[in-house]
């Protein structure tokens, strides 16, 4: 995997630099070190360009592997503390860096298009007991990975909305109609591309959940399926080529995104009549 241009800023691509001079001296390839650590040479590709951070128990492994004579170990800390729940961190990370991101999202807004209102409400209904300050830090971490999209052309984002997504009313008719009419305005700014599936389409490839699809310029792709406090960032190529296949098939059965707009525009129109009402 080519080296990208290193961020000095970066504490990540500073260490992931160091690893691969670290390897390299060692006369190892990405994929025999993937092995020595079990993980993949994709996966060591991805620490040492800084797209996924070393873990404290992988740094203990380099350090082992490598006789770096714990380096690692010392320095993994100075990655800096991630401002998103862990099992998230690394998805985030990777989607900082991707030239592409292609999702589904069953059951509500995706991430990167929510407003505060909208964001707040959905934090609140995850950790309903949160004090006021914990679910501040969660919605300012979340409008803060928003501004991925002020970039007028990088990433591409094409997301996939199952119907629900626009009909459940999540914080009040004003806050749907507002977060549609925020999606409505990425849409006719040309910056991003939305599909919607139709209840009557029925069954479909991706009922079983969510799903992220990332691709970059110096590192191959990646897929994020999550749950309820969990969340998996796969890089094996197989499974990433199925999941791919898998949004392909979700595209094929959602609405054109011309079509979609005006679906999305009447349901922001619903939304605001029957607050109004």
């Amino acid at each position: 995997m080519p080296a990208k241009p290193l961020d000095p800023s970066s504490p990540r691509a500073l260490l992931g630099a160091e690893l691969r001079v670290a390897r390299e001296r060692r006369d190892m390839s990405q994929a025999a070190l993937g092995e020595k650590l079990f993980v993949s040479g994709s996966y060591v590709g991805q620490m040492e360009n800084g797209t996924r951070r070393i873990t404290l128990e992988l740094a203990t492994a380099i350090d082992q592997v490598l006789g770096t004579d714990g380096f690692f170990t010392r320095n993994c800390g100075k990655q800096g503390k991630s401002k998103y729940p862990e099992h998230f961190v690394e998805a985030a990370e990777a989607e900082a860096e991707a030239r592409a991101i292609r999702e589904y999202a069953p059951l509500v807004i995706p991430g990167l298009l929510q407003t505060e209102a909208y964001a707040r409400e959905i934090f609140h209904a995850y950790q309903p007991t949160a004090p006021q300050a914990v679910i501040d830090e969660l919605t300012e971490a979340r409008l803060d990975r928003a501004k991925l999209l002020a970039d007028p052309t990088t990433p591409l984002f094409w997301c996939v909305l199952d119907e629900a997504v626009i009909r459940r009313v999540v914080g009040g008719r004003g806050v749907m109609a507002d977060a549609l009419r925020h999606i409505t305005g990425l849409i006719r700014a040309r910056r991003i591309i939305v599909q919607v599936i139709r209840f009557s389409a029925g069954a479909h490839a991706a009922l079983e959940g969510s799903l992220k699809l990332m691709a970059f310029e110096d590192a191959p792709p990646l897929a994020y399926v999550q749950g309820p406090e969990t969340g998996l960032l796969l890089d094996d190529p197989a499974t990433v080529t199925r999941h791919s296949l898998t949004y392909d098939l979700l595209t094929a059965s959602a609405l054109s995104p011309h079509e979609s707009l005006a679906l999305i525009e009447s349901a922001a129109e619903e939304h605001a009549h029957d607050q109004h009402a």
